[in-house]
């Protein structure tokens, strides 16, 4: 109920009066106040005046299915957001209820406490300042195929970006850079049975209207916001629902199709990494060379110092330039 009075007043040009409200959803005027009350406490600013009824003033900046859904054009993901405030992980809330929940709802948080990224790193992740989400996924391929996922997410958020007319670089496999550095990581985890997969957990988290003061002192030579780089205060609700979007089409493609080669195009046309010379770190071994292309496998094809030519398989690789981050 409290979302229908919400979208009747969104769609009142003015004052909307107790008695519009009460005939509409035949309740009383102390049900239509209490309604009124949470939404203010959800951050909505809306004016009460006697005799004229309440007038929604202005929206507040969090990442709500009320507040994203106009900004979606989706059968099926994101159609269901699982919302917090503040929450430890949202891949680990995701892989809590994924048995329970329908392929392509979406885990949110304004907050992280125990944000984490690839190979077990920590991800700062404060209150509204970015988008942290989970996209849980449940598709019939092979599991060695999952790992093509995290191309999705990142052409996805790429493609998401420049809808914006935001220029960014996709670093193999799973970061967005802008001026060479990193403002998104991707994460995705799997449950599975031999050659059955239960879920796929696909975790994205964007630093989008960080300050400066923001970026932890260690991170600064190497990550940075979008908000930083275009000195602007970025709509994160449209760029949530231009994500969705873009990951959705993408993803018929390899569930429907198993073919992600709109991915793999997007991802060669914005590399990071095609052309230069890398270091390829699997724990303590480190070999150097220079890539080549992304197959049509979504793994990177290096050409490494002795000569021979190989295509590695994301897992546990990273991959760094040879002074540093890129």
């Amino acid at each position: 109920m409290k979302q229908k009075i919400l979208n009747m007043l969104k769609n009142g040009k003015d004052f909307i009066s107790g008695e519009e409200i009460s005939k509409e959803f035949h309740m009383t005027r102390a049900a239509i106040w209490k309604y009124i009350n949470a939404l203010k406490e959800d951050g909505y600013n809306i004016e009460s005046v006697p005799s004229k009824g309440y007038k929604i003033i202005s929206l507040p900046d969090i990442l709500t299915l009320e507040e994203v859904e106009p900004y979606l054009d989706t059968s099926f993901i994101g159609r269901n957001i699982k919302y917090f405030d503040t929450i430890d992980s949202t891949n680990k809330k995701a892989k809590e209820i994924a048995f329970d929940e329908n392929e392509g709802t979406v885990v949110i948080s304004e907050e992280q406490t125990e944000g984490k990224g690839r190979l077990g790193r920590h991800w700062v992740s404060p209150k509204g300042k970015g988008i942290w989400m989970s996209i849980i996924l449940k598709p019939k391929v092979d599991p060695i195929k999952v790992s093509k996922i995290t191309l999705l997410g990142a052409a996805a958020v790429h493609k998401a970006l420049k809808n914006m007319n935001i220029e960014s670089q996709i670093k193999w496999p799973n970061d967005i850079l802008i001026d060479g550095k990193k403002i998104c990581g991707i994460l995705t985890e799997m449950n599975c049975e031999l050659n059955m997969i239960n879920y796929v957990v696909m975790g994205i988290g964007i630093n989008v209207n960080f300050n400066q003061e923001d970026i932890p002192v260690d991170l600064k030579d190497k990550a940075m916001s979008i908000k930083i780089s275009k000195d602007i205060e970025i709509n994160r609700k449209e760029l949530l629902g231009n994500i969705i979007n873009e990951f959705e089409k993408l993803y018929i493609d390899f569930r429907d199709k198993k073919t992600i080669s709109k991915a793999i195009k997007v991802c060669r046309e914005s590399s990071a990494l095609i052309g230069k010379e890398v270091r390829i770190i699997k724990g303590e071994e480190e070999t150097l060379g220079k890539v080549l292309d992304i197959n049509e496998e979504g793994e990177l094809v290096v050409e490494f110092q002795d000569g021979t030519v190989d295509n590695i398989y994301s897992g546990e690789v990273s991959v760094r330039g040879l002074n540093g981050y890129i």
